[in-house]
């Protein structure tokens, strides 16, 4: 595991030997067609090995915000950095393959195909990219998540906090510098959405990742470093450990019911 690490961390390296942010926004804005306003003048910086956790009530910006970071939906204005790649000036084919290369993604729908194995739901995004999977890393991530004796399974085995592990093995199996996780417990159950949670927290203690995730659960996000709470295209706080209760309170006063 130890050399696998290592040779993450050595791919995030600036020319000046320091590893750059995994993610950087600077004054990016998204307007739409008829003025809508979906981010407004948004700073950020998310240093590697953080767990981040984006809240907000409904239309408060928090997707558009990682649609953004994660370089699936261009700003209007301001500038965007992944692991030190400024994508402003990427056409769609380098953007794309950015993301293939730095970025991982993690949703509520597990998206696994139903006709292949775990371990080829779990390589499948690399061999599209024509890449060869690092057995070691792979074997790493399948044994820390408890699924080495299921990737011979159909997705249809397994349950829904097993699938959405797989899924989150697929997400970290190209050694990204950062991982956005949309609503990742949204579809599960209250006890694997504890176990899918706890597992994103040890990935960023154990194996020093980067996770950014949009959530509009209290509990979820209490989980993370840090939770940021939008309203209206902005930031309009950001609290280190804070508690569920608390967030809770945070959503209730914006409106959020």
């Amino acid at each position: 595991m130890s050399a696998a690490f290592a040779r993450t961390r050595r791919s995030a390296a600036t020319a000046h030997g320091m590893p750059a942010p995994a993610i950087a926004l600077d004054r990016v804005s998204k307007a739409y067609p008829g003025g809508v306003r979906a981010l407004d003048d948004v700073s950020l910086t998310v240093e590697r090995g953080m767990f981040l956790a984006v809240m907000g009530p409904s239309g408060s910006g928090k997707s558009t915000l990682m649609h953004c970071a994660a370089g699936l939906d261009s700003p209007t204005s301001g500038s965007v950095r992944i692991d030190g790649h400024e994508i402003g000036g990427l056409n769609e084919t380098r953007r794309t393959e950015l993301r293939r290369e730095r970025v991982g993604f993690v949703f509520q729908a597990y998206n696994l195909i139903p006709s292949l194995s775990i371990e080829d739901n779990i390589t499948l995004p690399l061999r599209l990219a024509g890449r060869t999977p690092d057995r070691d890393w792979a074997r790493t991530l399948v044994e820390r998540v408890g699924l080495a004796d299921r990737l011979a399974h159909r997705p249809a085995e397994l349950s829904g906090g097993q699938q959405q592990r797989a899924a989150v093995v697929r997400a970290l199996v190209a050694k990204p510098a950062v991982v956005f996780a949309d609503e990742p417990t949204g579809a599960l159950d209250l006890r694997s959405a504890h176990e899918v949670l706890d597992l994103l927290r040890d990935l960023v203690s154990e194996l020093h990742q980067t996770v950014v995730m949009v959530t509009h659960d209290p509990a979820a996000a209490a989980r993370a470093h840090r939770v940021l709470v939008m309203a209206d295209g902005r930031v309009v706080e950001a609290l280190d450990t804070p508690t569920a209760p608390e967030l809770a309170r945070r959503l209730v006063a914006l409106g959020e019911v």
